[in-house]
């Protein structure tokens, strides 16, 4: 398939609806956000949190410190760098939000595991299958965004997308 083809017909099958209603309303009720993705995800939440800053007034925490990236990944193993970088980082009524374009990342599910355990808010952006990992295991996630695609630039793009509809 045409690979920009595959964006548009994507898009015009990702209804964001109901689930970006939720993400809108949580965003508005934090002034505390934490985004977290790895790969190209990450780079969504690098770019995402200056717009948060700038246009917004938002404090926001992204891991992109090599240094602390590769602290937290040789003292407490990368399935479990993000959540300590939660652990460190979340303040009362902090909103998380979590990405993985395959829904499978043990890192980003691990947080889901601790946000969930730790009653703190967040919300998940997945593709790939629909019933993956961590969309399933999501429970009390304040949104679950899915989307339909196996691409990883077309999920991300698309992630980004929905991600900038509040600026």
């Amino acid at each position: 398939m045409n690979p920009f083809k595959e964006y548009v017909e994507t898009l015009q099958c990702a209804h964001m609806g109901d689930q970006f209603e939720k993400f809108q309303e949580a965003f508005q009720n934090h002034s505390r956000i934490i985004i977290l993705g790895n790969g190209g995800s990450s780079s969504v939440a690098s770019h995402i949190s200056q717009d948060y800053m700038k246009f917004k007034g938002k404090k926001v925490s992204i891991l992109s410190d090599p240094s602390m990236l590769t602290m937290l990944t040789n003292d407490f193993g990368y399935e479990n760098a993000y959540q300590k970088f939660l652990e460190y980082y979340v303040e009362d009524e902090t909103l998380v939000v979590l990405m993985s374009s395959g829904g499978e990342s043990k890192n980003i599910l691990n947080c889901v595991y601790w946000c969930e355990d730790n009653n703190v808010n967040y919300g998940v952006l997945t593709g790939f299958e629909s019933n993956n990992k961590i969309r399933t295991v999501s429970i009390n996630s304040l949104w679950n965004y899915h989307i339909a695609s196996k691409s990883y630039g077309v999920v991300e793009c698309v992630h980004q997308i929905f991600l900038h509809g509040v600026v």
